[in-house]
């Protein structure tokens, strides 16, 4: 078997593998690599050592049985016998439900997770997101301190565990994408330095030194994580790619990175014959981020639309601090104005920027399904103090019109597990450092951090502790119970709307009537489908209008609701939603 690393400064590398020392030598064709040949096979532990050090785990690992900072494993994905032919799933259409392998289940491991797809594929949705699977300290975290881009976290399962979750998703006829993480790694048991110009002090961003995009040595460290993405989608049969944070990826260079990966993964799609996508978390509000490289985008598929969110929370909420200050002070406005336009701050002053921010997306050349609209994700429930979800501070009836507004709005709708019955449980910062300085500084800084805010330290969760894990895992019996499990039927029939309704997934950002009025009605309508709610404490009467059309039928309704009368006056009750079918009057 022929083992190969980049180390570009070392004077001398050698191969440890199986126990035994043999040293490498430069591959003639490629500056700065090494090369050695030796018998080796699937499970086969190895690492490198870098002039006469200890050996390193290989920063192209596919498997770290023993963590982050034991040797690697050989991975021979040949050997996994596939059960399903899979075609893929595009993302135009598509419903996503992003999930937490360690808590969507007490269990927290892909064959846990998998015992629960049912449940997704009976929801509705089409696509699993998984936040990252790859390699950190200790058993229990977010997954964003990874620091092995090419490896499965084994106590999840590993890299079979993955492989047999994706087959057992595509039965269900569900697509998986993978949150990765390229614009940083975690602060223990990161040795890419140790191999080569992996970081670069010429930009900084919130986590240290960049990722080295742009600098001596950069070619190399772009192939590595475009290299790395490509091996996901390719052996683990993955529908695409959520990119974190693609606003701290400094890249100065002529083409930028993005525009780079997003061409390798169109170019992959085409040799398999499957729909492959990148969908972008970028806090920019650039349409570069989603226009096509043909005219000077980056190419991503999608993004995510914070904006969107925002808008959403503050109308259903009232909250005012931090970034929802602005969204807060324009009140429903600013729901009005992210569903006409996307953004938000297109070049408004942002309070909690104190600068103008983002720029105009144009709707007529930016398909509506490229923003991913929601309600709630990881980020906006677990960044909290506490983990609180909309759940912990809003009825059931409230929660429903979230719900109408993300499934029927023209974004591609994402969903926050446990989101779909209204889950109780919060979804809390926990980590499981092993160096106990880290852990110590980790618990420290998050208190500190909210202690600023108004927080009480002893009531910030203490993320090391254990307990603090388990509080955030699904309780699955919830779903048996009222409310919750009306509003998991309210999100199926809405799901399933979505599904049969054309209107629903049109692409373009075709509205009638979108509004909120002075009785504190909002509405929009989507071809023959009208969304009403009233997320007042009070009943109210609603005027439709007298080019509205004639309500023929009430589609679906949060609580019961009656055909409007000759006058056009429809009655909702407080806090609900509705969605009606509109047709031409006589």
């Amino acid at each position: 078997m022929l083992f190969e690393v980049w180390a570009p400064h070392a004077g001398r590398v050698g191969l440890h593998v199986d126990g035994r020392d043999r040293p490498m030598e430069p591959d003639p064709g490629r500056e700065g690599w090494w090369r050695a040949e030796a018998e080796a096979g699937h499970g086969t532990r190895y690492g490198f050592a870098l002039d006469d050090g200890p050996p390193l785990p290989d920063p192209r690992s596919r498997r770290q049985p023993d963590g982050p900072e034991g040797l690697s494993a050989v991975v021979d994905h040949s050997r996994f016998r596939w059960e399903r032919e899979w075609f893929g799933r595009p993302l135009p259409g598509a419903v996503l439900y992003e999930l937490h392998i360690g808590t969507f289940t007490h269990e927290g491991t892909f064959e846990a997770a998998a015992e629960r797809l049912p449940h997704l594929a009976a929801l509705g949705v089409t696509h699993v997101e998984l936040m990252p699977v790859c390699p950190f300290p200790g058993t229990h975290g977010w997954g964003y301190d990874g620091v092995a881009p090419w490896a499965v976290h084994e106590p999840y399962g590993g890299p079979e565990g993955l492989a047999r979750f994706v087959d057992a998703a595509h039965g269900h006829g569900l697509g998986v994408v993978l949150d990765v993480v390229h614009n940083h790694l975690g602060p223990s048991g990161n040795h890419l330095p140790a191999f080569g110009p992996y970081f670069t002090e010429t930009h900084h961003t919130p986590w240290g030194a960049a990722v080295n995009l742009d600098a001596p040595g950069s070619d190399e460290v772009r192939a590595y994580f475009t290299g790395s993405a490509l091996a996901w989608l390719r052996d683990f049969r993955l529908d695409g790619l959520r990119l974190d944070a693609v606003h701290a990826l400094r890249d100065n260079r002529a083409r930028h990175f993005l525009a780079e990966l997003s061409a390798a993964v169109d170019a992959l799609a085409a040799r398999t014959g499957r729909p492959l996508f990148l969908i972008g978390e970028s806090d920019l509000n650039d349409p570069r981020t989603t226009t096509p490289r043909e005219a000077g985008g980056h190419g991503l598929h999608a993004q995510w639309n914070d904006d969107f969110h925002h808008a959403l929370h503050t109308f259903l909420t009232g909250e005012r601090q931090g970034y929802y200050a602005d969204f807060a002070a324009e009140g429903p406005g600013a729901l009005v104005k992210t569903l006409m336009g996307g953004f938000f701050h297109d070049g408004t002053h942002s309070t909690f920027r104190g600068r103008r921010h983002g720029t105009p997306l144009t709707p007529h050349t930016t398909p509506a399904h490229r923003l991913l609209g929601y309600a709630q994700t990881h980020d906006q429930v677990g960044n909290r103090a506490v983990g609180d979800r909309l759940a912990a501070r809003l009825s059931p009836g409230l929660l429903a019109c979230a719900a109408a507004v993300v499934l029927c709005a023209p974004f591609t709708p994402m969903l926050f597990m446990g989101e779909e019955w209204g889950a109780r449980t919060p979804w809390q910062y926990f980590t499981d450092h092993q160096d106990p300085e880290l852990a110590e500084a980790v618990r420290s800084g998050r208190r500190r951090e909210f202690a600023a805010h108004g927080w009480a330290e002893g009531d910030i969760p203490d993320p090391q502790d254990p307990a603090t894990r388990l509080r955030s895992c699904l309780d699955w019996r919830e779903a048996e119970r009222e409310p919750h499990r009306s509003l998991l039927d309210w999100y199926r029939r809405l799901i399933a709307l979505r599904r049969a309704e054309p209107a629903l997934t049109d692409p373009t950002w075709a509205y009638t009537g979108l509004s909120t009025g002075s009785d504190g009605c909002f509405s929009f309508q989507r071809g023959p489908l009208r969304v009403l709610l009233n997320p007042g404490d009070r009943p109210v009467e609603t005027w439709l209008g007298p080019r509205t059309g004639e309500v023929t039928e009430v589609v679906a309704a949060w609580r019961r609701i009656d055909l409007p009368g000759p006058d056009g006056m429809l009655r909702l009750p407080p806090e609900t939603a509705a969605v009606l079918r509109l047709g031409p009057r006589p």
